[in-house]
């Protein structure tokens, strides 16, 4: 599962996610609680661009602290098809 999170509001969120056309979560962390809680949040207030990939117990199992977009949804995908995804 795939989700977003921002410290922009809902309301920023929910246009941010139509305009876009995101088919996935974005969460709103207006407060900035989960970006204090995962270390991400810059000295200007904003989160910072990371990637966590949590397994299905909720164990953080590997950080990505610079994002660079062109590559890093294959990067991701390919960690976890490797290291997390079912084997049969």
């Amino acid at each position: 599962m795939l989700i977003g999170i921002s410290t922009d509001t809902l309301a920023e969120q929910q246009q941010f996610v139509e305009k876009e056309k995101l088919n996935f979560p974005l969460m709103a962390d207006s407060e900035k609680t989960t970006a204090k809680t995962f270390g991400v949040l810059s000295e200007r207030g904003f989160a910072n661009r990371s990637t966590f990939v949590i397994d299905k117990k909720g164990v953080v199992r590997k950080v990505y602290a610079t994002v660079d977009a062109t590559k890093h949804p294959d990067e991701v995908l390919n960690y976890v098809k490797a290291n997390l995804a079912d084997k049969k």
